[in-house]
């Protein structure tokens, strides 16, 4: 009866943060009907819903370093993700241009596609046991590869859905999207593999993605007029201007030379620093320093879904209805949090069992900064038109601070662990909180540099095309 418990009650608080977290978002009333807003929501759902297990289906590389499972190393794990992350990252100047001028609707059917043949493929390559680490890189590149339609198709699409004073809703929503799908990958992957076997890390995911492939394509439609309503002016940078998207190359050059889009995109690049740096690496903290047994780590999916949830509702909630739809003061008030955070990480060390509660208050911080930028700002900014490239640059700094904690974290922090005798044992280094003090240094002038940029564009405003006219 306990063990049924422990499994029930995090599911039941899961289902209640949601209801909570539907609730709060912030209401715009900008008078559409109640057609238009069911048809909406049968629209972003299956959207979404493929999403979240695009990140089961991203993230669920993470278990194969885990202590638990084991079949890679830290260091073996940091090159596979750096290289994907790159290759994910560079995939936008292909990508995001592409779905500006497909549709988002279109690229999410490439993107669950071929992500489920990746993770077939990643299955294969651990069954038996041994893993074929060549093979599992060069796939994880290549589904990182189809990954990187998923975030520009979703804003693509929901960008002619959702006018700009709603936005602040929708970062919510892509929040919990987000969590959801970190929910998936941490702890329902994991416990599919323990019923089964390994290779059910990937093969679980694949066979979801294609039953959402068959709902998306049943469902999503790029605009209000695809699905048989009328189209609207949702007031952002597009405004005024319609059309097929302006040509890739004048569209990423009108990027580069945009400043405030360009800061957007370091902060961003600061966020995917430390997103995956508290997503990716505490489980091998806290089993390394002994508290493997908290709550937390026990239900680390769950918990990092919650923490996600939260942080998209604040931030959804303090840009529509504190700062007037403006995304950068949001970012700076969170990435004060996650300064805050990392320096207490550092003090509390000696303490470890008070860190996971830090590492919560720092994830619902930083998911909460990526919502805002690389769901809502990149509408804003690039406007619906160009949503697809503005999306894609900005989301691909994220993929690079990603790289770039793979590679940092994966060689300055110790291994959970050794071979010893030709087995696996846990490593004494691992187990001494000092030698983890890498972690928390590595985040704290990333948070200052990231502290620093949105305080640079605090004031920036979205300039409608048709206010010109």
């Amino acid at each position: 009866m306990d063990k049924l418990l422990s499994e029930v009650l995090p599911i039941v608080l899961l289902c209640g943060v949601i209801a909570l977290v539907v609730a709060a978002l912030p209401r715009v009333d900008v008078r559409h009907s109640r057609q238009f807003r069911w048809r909406r929501t049968l629209n972003w759902v299956p959207l979404g819903l493929t999403y979240a297990f695009l990140y089961m289906g991203r993230y669920n590389l993470v278990s194969l370093k885990d202590p638990n499972v084991g079949l890679i190393t830290g260091q073996q794990f940091g090159d596979i993700d750096a290289f994907g992350s790159i290759i994910y990252g560079l995939a936008f100047l292909i990508n995001g241009p592409l779905t500006d001028r497909w549709g988002g609707r279109l690229s999410i059917l490439i993107a669950a596609g071929g992500a489920a043949a990746c993770n077939f493929g990643m299955g294969m390559a651990i069954v038996g046991g041994t893993p074929n680490v060549r093979a599992l890189f060069w796939l994880f590149a290549l589904n990182m590869y189809f990954q990187s339609f998923g975030a520009v198709s979703i804003v693509k699409v929901n960008a002619s859905w959702f006018h700009l004073r709603e936005r602040g809703t929708f970062g919510g929503i892509f929040g919990i999207l987000i969590s959801l799908g970190l929910y998936l990958a941490f702890d329902w992957a994991p416990k599919i593999a323990s019923l089964t076997t390994p290779p059910w890390l990937f093969f679980a995911p694949a066979a979801i993605l294609v039953g959402f492939l068959i709902a998306s394509a049943v469902l999503v439609r790029d605009t209000p007029a695809d699905a048989g309503l009328a189209d609207f002016d949702v007031a952002d940078a597009s405004s005024g201007e319609t059309g097929p998207p302006d040509p890739a190359l004048r569209i990423i050059v009108r990027m580069l030379t945009n400043r405030v889009i360009m800061v957007i995109a370091c902060i961003s690049l600061c966020s995917g620093f430390l997103r995956q740096g508290i997503l990716k690496w505490y489980r091998n903290f806290a089993d390394g320093v002994g508290v493997a047994g908290s709550f937390v780590d026990h239900h680390w999916g769950m918990m990092s879904c919650i923490a996600g949830m939260l942080g998209g509702m604040l931030a959804g909630v303090l840009s529509d209805h504190l700062f007037q739809s403006r995304r950068p003061p949001v970012a700076t008030l969170l990435y004060a949090v996650m300064l805050v955070g990392a320096c207490l990480i550092l003090a509390l060390l000696g303490t470890p069992v008070l860190v996971p509660w830090v590492i919560m208050a720092m994830a619902m911080a930083i998911i909460g900064v990526h919502g805002m930028l690389s769901g809502v700002a990149s509408q804003d900014f690039g406007g619906r038109r160009n949503a697809g490239t503005a999306t894609g640059l900005i989301d691909g700094f994220v993929y690079f601070g990603t790289a770039l904690q793979a590679e940092v974290y994966g060689r300055l922090l110790p291994e959970s662990r050794i071979p010893v005798g030709g087995k696996m044992v846990p490593n004494p280094a691992a187990q001494e909180a000092s030698n983890w003090h890498w972690w928390p240094l590595a985040m704290i002038p990333i948070a200052v540099l990231g502290l620093a940029l949105s305080i640079s564009v605090y004031n920036a405003r979205v300039t409608p095309k048709s206010a010109n006219h």
